[in-house]
């Protein structure tokens, strides 16, 4: 059963497939969130220290560069970042990221919506 979702929040999108991404985005803001993306978690970090605090973050694990693991290594030791919940969408096995929620890839846009709206 999908729960009621809070329209208007923020939801920051990290993932690498430009396709994925757009996707992903089209679908929040089809549902009223306001969506800010990364295409990796380099460029993820960079971003959340100069805008406002998303209540969500939706996160791949497999990226060039600052991957996943790379991500949450740094978002837990930064107190400014580290309560924010984090949703991994991935197609492998991301338990060691010690996420909220995961997706897994491929997925149904009904199944990523039921995770925003519980964890968001």
């Amino acid at each position: 059963m999908l729960r009621e979702h809070r329209p208007g929040k923020k939801i920051l999108v990290v993932e690498d497939d430009a396709l994925t991404r757009g996707a992903i985005k089209m679908l929040l803001e089809w549902e009223d969130y306001r969506v800010d993306c990364a295409a990796d978690g380099e460029e993820a970090l960079e971003l959340l220290r100069v805008s406002e605090k998303p209540s969500l973050i939706l996160l791949d694990a497999r990226m060039p560069g600052c991957d996943g693991w790379c991500f949450r290594e740094e978002q837990r030791s930064d107190p400014d970042l580290a309560d924010i919940p984090v949703v991994v969408i991935s197609g492998v096995d991301a338990s060691s990221l010690d996420a909220a929620g995961h997706v897994r890839k491929p997925f149904e846009p009904a199944e990523l919506l039921e995770q925003v709206w519980q964890h968001g």
